[in-house]
């Protein structure tokens, strides 16, 4: 099948350095005004065209992928809708928008949808790597589907399809647990670096931690993979991480405890934690955050 990828950067070039050449052809590239493919073509595409949204003429590929930026996806899609020849399959891999943002192109016979892979991805080349065994989130009409299903297939990743009115709550999912995750990590490390004196250190210290509990959740449902104070409801131990991280000065540290505490607790009592014992600790929270 042949395919035009418009925007390659980081996840557009993974997808075309891990497609395989024997069922795929990259018939062009098509970059911004200005911009460089230099950090994402290799010599693997020196046969694909290369051309500018400006100087585009006609798309002629079976299928197209957007990966530009998600405030550029309408706008593109507009544009290229008067350079369509065959209505292809038009892809975008946006995990915050649906494929309803592609209309323009719908609106001319073009079968739309998204295809976004679950896999964090820093450069094109190692993420080409990571498209291999990661979950590939699909929705969009049947055609746009059905196609996005085998390219994820022939990406070695594993395709799930939702309703389209139920992309931005996945893309909050997603942020929670690979965005969000980070800055809950970093929040750590700041609390272990004030006891070990160096960052570098406190990393280390805790990434095996880490580990464990992600080897937890693979194996355990997560009532079941929770460990520690919370788990435990461990009143006294509560009050001294409180008040401890209260001395630090920064509210911000204390509310992120407090209200990954309630979610903890919530885990703790469905894994059959003391329900007296959560109460007086969700009493505690609820003074700590000044509603008691």
């Amino acid at each position: 099948m042949s395919v035009t990828i418009i925007g390659p950067g980081r996840v557009g070039g993974a997808m075309a350095l891990a497609l395989p050449a024997s069922k795929y052809k990259i018939e062009q590239f098509v970059v911004g005004d200005g911009r460089s493919l230099a950090a994402v073509l290799s010599t693997s595409f020196a046969g694909s065209a290369v051309s500018e949204v400006s100087g585009l003429e006609i798309i002629s590929s079976d299928i197209v992928l957007v990966t530009v930026p998600d405030s550029e996806i309408a706008s593109v899609a507009a544009a290229i809708s008067t350079r369509i020849n065959n209505p292809p399959v038009v892809l975008h891999t946006s995990g915050a928008l649906s494929s309803d943002v592609l209309s323009s192109l719908s609106e001319i016979g073009c079968s739309v949808g998204s295809i976004h892979p679950l896999a964090s991805i820093s450069t094109a080349e190692s993420g080409a790597g990571r498209l291999n065994g990661a979950y590939f989130c699909i929705e969009g009409n049947p055609i746009a589907v059905s196609t996005a299903d085998r390219v994820a297939k022939d990406l070695g990743g594993i395709p799930f399809t939702i309703d389209t009115a139920t992309k931005a709550l996945y893309h909050a999912s997603a942020v929670i647990a690979c965005g969000h995750f980070v800055a809950l990590f970093d929040t750590a490390a700041d609390l272990m670096s004030r006891v070990v004196g160096e960052r570098e250190k406190a990393v280390a210290i805790l990434l095996p931690l880490v580990g464990s509990t992600f080897a937890n959740l693979r194996d355990q449902d997560t009532a079941s993979a929770l460990t520690g104070t919370f788990a435990r409801t461990d009143v006294g131990t509560f009050a001294s991480h409180v008040e401890a991280l209260q001395d630090i000065g920064d509210q911000n540290i204390v509310d992120i405890y407090l209200d990954l505490g309630l979610r903890s607790l919530k885990l703790a009592l469905e894994n059959g934690a003391d329900p007296d014992r959560a109460a007086e600790i969700r009493r505690r929270i609820s003074l700590a955050k000044g509603n008691g």
